[in-house]
């Protein structure tokens, strides 16, 4: 089972839209009291908590990065991922991109895809 209590969490592909995915998941891990913070390349705000448009402008570094966004724009993400020191990225199934995936591996990133956060982590 998947541990996040103890993490800072970032969730990458949050919008304000309540059938998006990455608003669902933020949603949940935000709920189970989970030390989350939402990224959408657009900002705004959800559950009262701002939607930072990138890693970087997140107060604190994320150490568990959840990627829900489409496979062309998980490279970038990863890349950014990589300068701050996240330790761990999640791709979400429809976010999977062998390239994102090798490069966070070279750079010593845990990678992890094919698998459902919320399923792993036991919040559904």
């Amino acid at each position: 089972m998947l541990d996040l209590k103890n993490k800072v969490v970032a969730v990458v592909g949050v919008s304000e839209d309540l059938s998006k995915y990455g608003h669902k998941i933020y949603k949940t891990l935000h709920v189970a009291k989970i030390n989350v913070y939402a990224v959408g390349k657009r900002g705004g705000a959800i559950l009262g908590q701002t939607i930072y448009k990138t890693l970087g402008e997140i107060p604190q570094k994320p150490e568990f990065v959840i990627l829900v966004v489409p496979p062309p724009a998980t490279v970038a993400v990863v890349e950014e991922a990589v300068k701050l020191g996240v330790k761990e990225v999640w791709f979400q199934p429809g976010a999977e991109n062998k390239e994102a995936e090798q490069l966070a591996k070279d750079n010593g990133l845990k990678a992890t895809s094919h698998a459902c956060v919320m399923v792993q982590g036991g919040f559904w």
